[in-house]
């Protein structure tokens, strides 16, 4: 089949429950309702200025990380969300450097809130966060992009990380 069959026949990769930005948002909303049920007995040092130095610092780097991933889609002309089929393997600038940089950079957003709000159980989330990334997002996308981009997809997975 040629490409433009093979793109036109591609489908979504993520179902509605497990895209990324819904994850991210559903563990944060998760974090701060058990910060009220359930509080851990993990408390932060009351300096904020700390605090805020170190959630601020990553809330920023990894807004800045994600908008550097999100450019790099739009400059190829390819969707961002993970429902829509790809147009172009996107394997220059931050993706050069991690293969999934967009995902890096929520992460680092997401524990730049947990830090920045105080929330123990936001930071402990973050693990199952992951697991659910790594398997059943990332290992979805990568088994699509295998399939739509050969070895192209497989020379580029055995150069570039998976996270950094």
């Amino acid at each position: 089949m040629s490409p433009a069959g093979r793109q036109a026949g591609d489908t979504a990769v993520a179902g509605r429950f497990t895209r990324p930005p819904f994850l991210y948002l559903a563990c944060l909303v998760l974090g701060f309702a058990l910060d009220r049920l359930l509080p851990l007995p993990l408390t932060f040092p009351e300096v904020s200025l700390a605090r805020w130095t170190a959630g601020g610092s990553l809330i920023l780097i990894g807004a800045t990380i994600v908008a550097a991933g999100v450019r790099n889609f739009s400059r190829a002309a390819t969707p961002v969300p993970s429902n829509q089929p790809v147009r172009a393997l996107v394997t220059t600038g931050i993706h050069g450097w991690s293969r999934n940089p967009i995902y890096v950079g929520m992460l680092l957003l997401y524990a730049g809130i947990g830090i920045a709000a105080r929330s123990p159980w936001v930071l402990v989330l973050a693990l199952p966060l992951l697991i659910i990334l790594r398997y059943g997002v990332v290992a979805r996308e990568e088994t699509y992009l295998e399939r739509r981009f050969g070895d192209a997809y497989r020379d580029y997975k055995a150069r570039v990380r998976r996270w950094l």
